[in-house]
């Protein structure tokens, strides 16, 4: 499966964005739908992830509350909705899919075998 971010920008701090990231091929439904993002200087780190089938979605502790990954209708889009930015959000953002994963392994990179190229995100005090 092929994927395209998009949905970057600048923004301030307390503003929301939010990322897409689409399938340019089928649809995702057979696949956890992960969120990651990596800073200057450092390593890439989870954000979300959602898992078509049962719906189960898991947050990094840091955006608990203030990110929230949803579908889309056509069942190959799926959305990081991003509120109450912070600075410490700013990093590029990769969207990823893979099979099979289970909720103790969401976090983890390694388990997502396509990814897109990433959408930045700039967020300023």
């Amino acid at each position: 499966v092929q994927l395209q971010a998009s949905g970057g920008g600048l923004v301030q701090a307390g503003d929301s964005l939010r990322l897409s990231c689409a399938a340019s091929v089928g649809t995702l439904t057979r696949y956890t739908m992960g969120w990651f993002r990596q800073a200057p200087g450092k390593e890439r780190e989870f954000v979300a992830a959602h898992k078509w089938s049962g719906a189960t979605t898991r947050y990094q502790d840091s955006v608990k509350g203030r990110f929230t990954v949803s579908r889309g209708n056509a069942n190959n889009i799926v959305y990081l909705q991003m509120n109450r930015l912070k600075p410490e959000d700013t990093a590029v953002y990769y969207c990823a899919a893979g099979a099979g994963i289970i909720y103790s392994s969401m976090a983890t990179s390694a388990m997502y075998n396509y990814w897109g190229q990433g959408t930045q995100v700039t967020v300023s005090s």
